[in-house]
C-alpha cells in the first residue's frame, strides 16, 4: 500500500522500539541464567570464538578445518542447551525473543515487506483515517436496502428510490474492485439521511481492509486544516495537510456545511485538482444540488467534479428518522 513518509517512519520507529525491547529481554534472560549457571558464560565465549574461527576458515577456503569447527560448534551448542534445560528453561530461552520470527522484527524479508509490516500499515491507516470506530457499525454487512421505497419515483430518471440505491451500491462495489486498476472518483448527493455517508464508509472499510490509506474529513475539518496550515503555519497541521494530498482515498463528507468564502472555494479547487493530477481518488458527499454546487464553489470547481467524478444522486426518506421510529 502507499504510505506517506511520515507513516512509514512511524512504523519503522515501532520496529526499532521493538528491537530495543527484545534486546533488553534477552539481556535479562542471560543475566538470570548466568546467575544460576556461571559456566554458561564461559561456554558462550567459546561458542563465539569458535563461530569467529569458522567464519575465517570459510573465507580462506579451508574446508577440512571448517568441518571440524562446525562439529565443535554443534557439540558446544548441545552442551549449552543441556545446561539450560536442566535449569527448567526452554532451549531457546537465551535467544532473541522476536515478535515476528519471519523478519526478526525488521519489517522486511530480503527486500520485500514482511506480512507483519503490511498488517502494521493497515492498522496505522485505520487509526489515522478518523473512521475506525464508525466502520465497525457502518459497512456493507450492515447496509440495508429495506429503507428505500420501491414506490417513490424520481421523475428525472423514472427510477424508484430502491432502484437508485441498488445502482449506487453497484457503483460503489465497482469502484472498490477497480480501485487498483483504474483512477475514478465518486460524488454522492441528495437530501439528508439517504445513505451518502453510509456508502462512503462502506467503501472506506473495504479499501482499508485491503491495505489502502483512506482519510476521512468532514468539510469543516478539511478546511480547518487548510486554514491552520495556510494562515497559522501550524506545525501540527503539516502532516494531516500532506496526507490530504498523498492518501489513496480522501473522503470529504458534508460538503457545503462549512462557512463558504473565497478561501474555502480556492482551497477546494486546489485540493481536488491536485488529487486529480496525482490520480488519487476522492469521494465527496453533499446535501447540495448541482446548481448550488456550481453557485457556491464556482463553475471551475464544478467543471472539475462533473468531468472527473461519477455523479450518484440518492433520494428517499430520511433513514436516520426511520431507524429511530423503529
Amino acid at each position: 500500500m502507499a504510505l506517506t513518509n511520515a507513516q512509514y517512519d512511524e512504523i519503522m520507529r515501532d520496529y526499532e522500539a521493538r528491537q530495543t525491547a527484545n534486546r533488553h529481554v534477552q539481556e535479562l534472560h542471560i543475566q538470570e541464567v548466568y546467575g544460576k549457571a556461571p559456566q554458561l558464560k564461559e561456554l558462550d565465549d567459546r561458542i563465539a570464538s569458535t563461530s569467529l574461527a569458522s567464519a575465517k576458515k570459510l573465507l580462506s577456503g579451508d574446508d577440512s578445518a571448517l568441518t571440524d569447527l562446525k562439529k565443535q560448534l554443534r557439540l558446544l551448542q548441545e552442551e549449552k542447551h543441556t545446561i539450560i534445560s536442566s535449569l527448567g528453561y526452554p532451549e531457546n530461552y537465551l535467544d532473541m525473543p522476536y515478535t515476528c520470527p519471519d523478519c526478526q522484527d525488521t519489517g522486511y524479508i530480503g527486500s520485500q515487506r514482511c506480512h507483519c509490516f503490511k498488517q502494521a500499515a493497515i492498522d496505522l491507516v485505520y487509526t489515522q483515517s478518523n473512521l475506525k470506530t464508525i466502520l465497525e457499525k457502518e459497512n456493507f454487512s450492515t447496509f440495508s436496502l429495506s429503507y428505500y421505497s420501491d414506490t417513490q419515483i424520481n421523475p428525472a430518471t423514472n427510477l424508484s428510490a430502491l432502484e437508485t440505491a441498488k445502482d449506487a451500491l453497484r457503483a460503489s462495489r465497482t469502484f472498490i474492485e477497480s480501485f487498483e486498476k483504474e483512477f475514478s472518483n465518486l460524488f454522492f448527493y441528495g437530501d439528508t439521511g439517504v445513505g451518502k455517508t453510509f456508502l462512503s464508509n462502506c467503501i472506506a472499510k473495504e479499501l482499508l481492509d485491503r491495505g489502502h490509506s483512506v482519510i476521512y474529513f468532514t468539510a469543516f475539518e478539511l478546511f480547518h486544516i487548510f486554514e491552520k496550515t495556510v494562515f497559522e503555519r501550524d506545525a501540527e497541521a503539516a502532516e494531516p495537510y500532506q496526507n490530504i494530498f498523498d492518501c489513496d482515498l480522501l473522503i470529504i463528507d458534508d460538503l457545503g456545511t462549512e462557512m463558504s468564502n473565497s478561501f474555502t472555494t480556492s482551497q477546494l479547487f486546489l485540493c481536488l485538482n491536485e488529487r486529480i493530477l496525482r490520480k488519487k481518488s476522492t469521494i465527496i458527499s453533499t446535501n447540495l444540488s448541482l446548481n448550488q454546487l456550481a453557485e457556491i464553489y464556482s463553475e471551475r470547481t464544478f467543471s472539475r467534479i462533473s468531468s472527473n467524478y461519477t455523479m450518484i444522486k440518492l433520494f428517499g426518506d430520511d433513514i436516520r428518522i426511520k431507524k429511530k421510529l423503529q
